[in-house]
Parts: structure tokens; sequence; C-alpha cells
């Protein structure tokens, strides 16, 4: 006979019934079910600083305050980011398909190749896109339906953030599905559908690898290189030597960074905007607020939960030690509630001051190379939408990614009155 069910029990009851010594907030389920909250509140009150000894990824440390969170980011001196050390992401990467990236590389390497991309999100170049990215949402946007359901997720925020990967890498544009397809193989959990082993995913990723070696290959003996990521890896002295293995990973990184980031905050921005009605009603009362609004959303959303640092020599971390070899993991999404440096950090104010000061992005020589291109298309999308829409209603309760790394949507169903 089964047990009973306790109706009783809720998230919240949960968190603060377990022991500490045993609470492991990088359980994917906590995060599909949007059950994570209470946990990492109860974190930042009792123990910031958070030892797991048997997490579903192995051993680790949580910091899950604003200004510890700053601290590890900003000293990779001691935190590295190597891949060889186990990466970016709480779990480590495969013995037998570690992909070398530049976010996943400590100086000087990593920097010498982060300088070989960084043009393409450079001021000059953001100019010369926004015409174009303007002409995109329009497109989109005009071609929803109205009065009748339709997927938020796949209709606008995949399809902009695609086509938005598709020119920065001058992709095949029939093709750009592969784009998204890879992205979320990159990142998916092998119980969430899209995968079933983590073989699968090393399999899908090498085809991935197979296809931009053609392009590579196409481009590295163009006289006139594009202004493409592709043309810039293949002609830079930096990266145009690249093992393998090394060219996948820096595709990888940059084809999650330009997909999951602004994908799920384009997705984030309308579900709090719905479950916040006095804020959705300030949008349109001031649309100048927009660049504003599109800050507190990415902290709101905080569009990637965490990210991984690997210690490398003994160091206090507050009123902790931790051993040389640690994994320590920046909740970034507890330190953008942190109500210590964060002023009514749980509620999400579209004219909040000192919206730019969330933990999204990261800091130091890892901040997100791209953010300003996010932020340029979550603008966009508001300032055509609030043009077009009265409102753009959620009408049933999303479904979120069963990711500890990836907090975004999977399916977002919505209506458009009119």
């Amino acid at each position: 006979m089964s047990e009973a069910i306790d109706l009783s029990r809720t998230p919240e009851t949960d968190a603060y019934d377990i022991p500490l010594e045993d609470m492991d907030v990088s359980q994917p389920e906590l995060f599909r079910d949007n059950a994570f909250w209470p946990y990492f509140e109860r974190l930042r009150k009792e123990e910031p600083i958070h030892f797991c000894k048997d997490g579903r990824f192995g051993p680790y440390w949580s910091v899950t305050k604003y200004n510890d969170i700053m601290a590890v980011d900003t000293n990779h001196q001691v935190y590295s980011s190597e891949s060889g050390l186990g990466g970016i992401t709480i779990r480590d990467q495969q013995e037998d398909f570690k992909l070398p990236m530049f976010i996943a590389m400590d100086p000087p390497k990593h920097d010498d190749q982060r300088k070989v991309v960084s043009p393409i999100v450079a001021p000059d170049n953001l100019a010369k896109l926004e015409g174009t990215i303007r002409e995109r949402v329009c497109r989109i946007l005009d071609g929803l339906p109205r009065n009748e359901p339709f997927d938020w997720v796949d209709n606008v925020s995949i399809e902009l953030t695609t086509q938005m990967l598709a020119t920065l890498f001058d992709f095949p544009w029939e093709e750009r599905r592969k784009l998204t397809y890879w992205s979320d193989v990159a990142t998916a959990d092998e119980n969430a559908g899209i995968i079933s082993s983590l073989d699968e995913r090393k399999e899908i990723l090498m085809e991935c690898g197979e296809y931009f070696t053609n392009l590579w290959n196409e481009r590295v003996n163009q006289k006139e290189p594009g202004n493409d990521l592709i043309s810039m890896m293949a002609h830079s002295p930096v990266t145009r030597n690249m093992e393998p293995m090394e060219y996948l990973g820096n595709l990888v990184l940059l084809i999650v960074g330009g997909n999951d980031t602004t994908r799920n905050s384009i997705s984030g921005g309308l579900l709090a905007l719905n479950e916040n009605p006095s804020e959705y009603q300030k949008l349109y009362d001031d649309p100048s607020v927009i660049p504003n609004m599109v800050s507190e959303i990415i902290r709101w959303q905080t569009p990637l939960a965490h990210m991984r640092r690997t210690a490398l020599e003994d160091t206090p971390l507050g009123d902790k030690m931790i051993k040389k070899g640690d994994k320590v993991v920046m909740w970034y999404v507890s330190g953008n509630r942190d109500e210590d440096v964060i002023d009514r950090a749980n509620e999400f104010i579209i004219d909040r001051p000192n919206a730019r000061r969330h933990l999204s992005f990261g800091f130091g020589i890892h901040r997100c190379v791209g953010n300003r291109l996010a932020e340029m298309q979550l603008r966009i999308v508001w300032e055509e939408a609030i043009k077009r829409f009265p409102k753009i209603e959620v009408v049933e309760e999303p479904e979120r990614v069963l990711s500890s790394f990836v907090k975004g949507y999977s399916r977002m169903m919505v209506k458009i009155p009119g």
C-alpha cells in the first residue's frame, strides 16, 4: 500500500525542514518546479557559504550572497574557470569530452581569445545591427495571431534569438534552427527529453563541430574576411590554429551565450509583467522606462542560475575555508535577491534605481561579452510590442527547463487580445 501524500507540504516547508548539511540546491527539479526560492532564502540567512558534501553533481560550495559572489567572480587568480579543472558549470565536463572555451580559461589565453570575438559586439557594430534587429522584431510581432493562444517561447523568444545568432555566424538562414537545437543539447539534463545520455550529447555536438568545420573551411581562405564570428576566429593569429575541440568549445559557448540568455529573458520579462500588472501599466504610461526595465528583467529572470569555479589554493571565504580543488558555485539567482544589497529584491520594479546593479552577466574578466547586444534585443522587443498590442496575456503556467544552470522556459502559452 502506497504512503499517503502530505498535501500540506510545500517547497517552503521542505526547505526549512531539511537539515542544512543535507541541502542540495543543485537539483534540476527544483528549478523546473520553480521551487528553489525558499532554499536560497534560508541559505542566505543561515549559512550563506554552504558546503554540500553529497550533491547531485558531487560535493560543492554554494555562494549565495551578492558580495561573496562578487568576491569570487572578480578573483580569477584563486578561483579558476579552466575546463581541465571542471569548467564553469556545477556539472563537471565529461572526462572523454572536454571542451575548452574562452569562458572556461584563465588568463592570458582567455583574454587573447575573448579579444578575437569581442569586436562583433563593439558599439559601432551594435549600431549597425540595431536596424536589422528592429526590422526582424517588427516582422515577428506583426505575424503573431490575435485572439488565440500560441507559444511565445517558440514564436518570439527562440525565433528572434536564433535569427540573431544566424547573423552573427553568417549561418545558412534556412537551417538556423539547428543553432537552437545545438544550444539545447549542450545544456540539457539527460532527463529533460532532449538527450537520453551524455554519449548522445557528445555525438550530436560532434555533428555540430563537423558542420561548423565546413563553414570554417569555406571562410579561412577568403581574401577579405567577413564580419562574422567564424571569419574572425579563422583569420586571427590567436585562434586560427585552434584544435578542433577548442573550436567546438568556443562555438558552444557563443551559441549558448547568444541564445539561452536572451531567449529566456524575453520570455521571463513577459511573465514578470503579467505577474505584476501595476508594473505592466507603468510601462504603457511611460515607455521611456524600457531601458531600465530591461535591466530589471535580466535581474529578475537571471537566465543562467549559476557559474562555477575551482579553487586553486586553500583560501578563506567569509567564515569558511575553501580547500584547493573544491568546486565553488556562485548562485547568481540567489545573489540577485539579496536584500542586504538590493532594496526590495523580491519585487519586480521596472523603474528601480540602479537596476543594472545585478549579477546576471557576471563580473570581472568573464563578464558576459554580449551583454549590450542582449539588452538591445530586449529593448527593441518591448519598444515594438507596446506600439502594437494593448497587452500580451500569459494564459497558463509556463513550462520551465529542467536545469540548475539554464533558468528558462520551454513553453509559455499567451494570447494577444484585439
